[in-house]
């Protein structure tokens, strides 16, 4: 009977399968044919051969000559920045940036020689508030099916590292900063790999309770009482990886005059006192190159940030042209940029060069790669990974751009000295994201900006 059950069964999937495929046109002789014999082992797909086969780093072999020494690292404009900071194995870069632009006016504020930020401090509260935020969202949409579109995007990743600029506001507005002392970094802060996995654990686990009590139409009371259960064990492994975060600190620190001062106050009041007058999202503003869409467009990203009273990840859409131009008004100013970008492409980080050529793939393999930006978001070949500042610029004799700088969170050994420098054509291919004061932006896209806001899913392709 067994056996039966089994053989009917089989016959059923083949049969669906069947009916799944049947408009899909298999490899036939003929195709397979045509494709074999597209291969020639000639001479130089020989020579090519005996190369990758007893090398695999096929980056080494597709190196472009041509450019090496010839992209310096000197720069016309330069911010006044100092140290290099190290995210670790984290995915902070978010977090390190949103910092590293704030840092040299915080040195200068307190006449100190070097100052870091505690990343510490603020990867616990946003830990902490991506898990209310997930479960708020688990709550708010578990009367809907398991495989809806947004249920599904929630469990594939309740929380994470990653973030942009607005999650850094959100933070520092609710919970403020605190310099690198006060709460130093943990192991599980600069590895957090296994953290988060326990975290995510936990929070599946209170998202497959909650939505078991829609199903059996229970009260909002429980579904309540089941995610603060889960938050007070989030917040203990937290506090057990992390440490607890303080309230109220005395930061003692030497000023380049010798003298030993102490600073007693709270993050709130100390994040208060160092960002700038006007520091907002209504005059700090994300601008983006997004060719898959209208430019002079305002975009929101549905549920992208973390506190729940926050504000969503929103940016306007703008052409590089102008992206370069209030960038290099900006660094003339002396003031850096969070920025994010796809950092991976094109970039020899030995070097810490990068430009779209830096990489000969189609004269070594004899194939084509010609795909533009738009194609490469479209089809998922490209998009953002990292944030870095954006700290110089060098300009030719007509003031255009010839290639910037990034200030990296990887340490002072990764790259140049810690900086990645990259062509203006690298700019156009490989740059998504910019935080800039709106006063750098020209008269027409301060004019986008109260324009209507077009609303993006939480599970979009750029994001």
């Amino acid at each position: 009977m067994r056996k039966l059950t089994f053989t009917v069964l089989c016959l059923f999937a083949v049969g669906s399968l069947n009916a799944q495929n049947k408009n899909l046109k298999p490899l036939g002789q003929k195709e397979l044919q045509e494709i074999q014999n597209s291969f020639v082992m000639d001479a130089q797909a020989t020579a090519a051969q005996n190369v990758l086969t007893n090398d695999k780093d096929i980056k080494n072999h597709v190196l472009n000559h041509n450019l090496q020494g010839k992209i310096d690292h000197f720069f016309k404009y330069r911010v006044n920045v100092k140290g290099i900071t190290d995210q670790k194995s984290s995915g902070r870069c978010w977090m390190f940036t949103s910092m590293n632009v704030l840092r040299p006016s915080v040195m200068e504020k307190f006449n100190v020689s070097s100052f870091d930020f505690s990343h510490n401090y603020n990867y616990f509260w946003d830990m902490f508030e991506k898990s209310n935020l997930f479960l708020e969202n688990i709550i708010a949409t578990a009367d809907r099916d398991g495989d809806d579109r947004e249920v599904v995007t929630y469990l594939q990743s309740p929380v994470g590292d990653g973030g942009v600029w607005n999650l850094f506001y959100n933070l520092g507005e609710k919970y403020g900063v605190v310099p690198a002392e006060v709460m130093p970094e943990t192991e599980h802060s600069n590895n957090t790999s296994q953290m988060v996995s326990l975290i995510n654990e936990r929070l599946r686990g209170a998202a497959y309770n909650i939505r078991e009590i829609a199903v059996k139409k229970g009260k909002a009371a429980d579904m309540e009482q089941e995610k603060m259960a889960a938050l007070k064990d989030v917040y203990r492994v937290l506090a057990l990886c992390l440490g607890v975060p303080p309230t109220e600190f005395a930061w003692r620190y030497k000023d380049m005059d010798g003298e030993v001062k102490v600073l007693k106050t709270t993050p709130k009041e100390f994040y208060s006192s160092i960002v700038p007058a006007d520091y907002s999202p209504d005059n700090y503003i994300m601008i983006m190159n997004d060719p898959t869409r209208e430019y002079y467009k305002v975009y929101d990203i549905a549920n992208y940030r973390n506190t729940v009273e926050g504000i969503n990840w929103v940016y306007l859409n703008l052409p590089n042209d102008e992206i370069k131009k209030a960038a290099l008004a900006s660094i003339k100013n002396n003031e850096a940029m969070y920025a994010s970008c796809d950092v991976g492409k094109q970039s020899n980080r030995k070097e810490g060069v990068m430009d779209p050529k830096m990489y000969d793939y189609q004269s070594l393999f004899g194939i084509t790669l010609n795909m533009d930006k738009k194609a490469r978001i479209l089809t998922r070949q490209s998009g953002s990974s990292h944030a870095m500042a954006v700290v110089a610029v060098d300009v030719d004799e007509n003031e255009n751009p010839v290639k910037w700088q990034f200030e990296n969170s990887w340490g002072a050994g990764s790259g140049h000295n810690g900086y990645l420098t990259f062509t203006d054509d690298w700019f156009d291919e490989y740059m998504f994201r910019i935080v800039i004061n709106k006063r750098y932006l020209s008269e027409k896209a301060v004019k986008a900006l109260s324009g209507k806001v077009i609303s993006l899913p939480v599970w979009d392709y750029m994001f």
